[in-house]
């Protein structure tokens, strides 16, 4: 497989960044410095951020990185971690979740024990909706939900949620893995309603479009953006330690507006159920090899 070395070299980098992430989460602990922190050791390993270090707390699955200006501290959360790191475009995607009030062992092992068990199915001609079904057996066996509306994904280079989705639920769906096939697992398991919703804004982008914009301000940026993120999720917080508030928000406002950037929201339980993740890169061959 071409460019193997690399995807083990981010696999692995994704996974020391995870631990070293997860041993700064602690009651009393900044957020967003702890993610700053996380992404400043990726690039200390020799990678660089794929995404912002998103942190989700309590009812929040998914897609969460603080402001820049965000004071906020850990104060008995249940914590989802999602660290990952990318060599020229090769992608480690891995997750766990921490419990800082020591209520929600029961749906931190949920999570872990249906992302274990989904794993040990997995070989060349499993089907997608095997998975999907050993995941909600596993976590149902817990009396608790998986999100149905959330799922891991297909990893490619430069593409973080390539296809195949691959369900948290038994959808039936009979499409086979393939040889070669680099895949996230991510198994979502809530005492909620199992299901998310879109909140109202975020601050994680993508680029999809490039187009031409009037603003010098907002092509500057725009430049900036290309040529560190390409099309990898970015967060306002990095753009604004470069070029300062205003200039940030008036290039993002007008890049939306141009319908030029992807917004990721930040994805809430339906029901503000607690919600917990497991998750790991995993390279489909002869024999599975876990790269996070």
């Amino acid at each position: 497989m071409e460019d193997l070395e690399k995807w083990r070299k981010a696999g692995k980098i994704a996974r020391e960044a995870l631990e070293y992430g997860a041993s700064l989460v602690k009651n009393g602990a900044k957020i967003r410095e702890v993610c700053d922190k996380i992404d400043a050791k990726i690039i200390e390993l020799g990678a660089k951020p794929a995404w912002p270090t998103q942190i989700g707390l309590d009812a929040t699955a998914a897609h969460f990185t603080p402001e820049n200006d965000d004071e906020s501290v850990f104060k008995d959360n249940l914590v989802c971690l999602d660290v990952g790191a990318h060599v020229d475009g090769c992608i480690g995607d891995n997750a766990l979740t921490i419990d800082l009030s020591g209520k929600y062992s029961d749906i931190i092992k949920a999570s872990e024990e249906a992302l274990k068990n989904a794993i040990k199915v997995l070989q060349v001609g499993t089907t997608l909706g095997e998975i999907g079904k050993t995941i909600q057996e596993t976590i149902e066996s817990f009396g608790l939900s998986p999100i149905r509306n959330l799922s891991g994904h297909g990893l490619s280079p430069w593409e973080i949620h390539d296809k195949p989705s691959i369900p948290n639920h038994d959808t039936n769906d009979t499409r086979k893995l393939e040889k070669d096939q680099i895949i996230a697992i991510e198994p979502f398991a809530t005492n909620g309603a199992g299901l998310i919703y879109e909140a109202d804004h975020g601050n994680i982008f993508s680029l999809i479009d490039v187009k031409p914009i009037r603003s010098p301000y907002a092509r500057e940026i725009l430049n900036y953006i290309g040529e560190n993120y390409k099309n990898l999720p970015f967060t306002t917080r990095w753009l604004i330690k470069q070029f300062g508030p205003g200039k940030t928000n008036l290039a993002i406002n007008e890049m939306m507006r141009n319908g030029m950037l992807h917004a990721y929201p930040p994805l809430v339980e339906k029901n503000k159920g607690m919600v917990a993740v497991f998750e790991k890169t995993i390279l489909i061959g002869d024999k599975i090899e876990i790269l996070t």
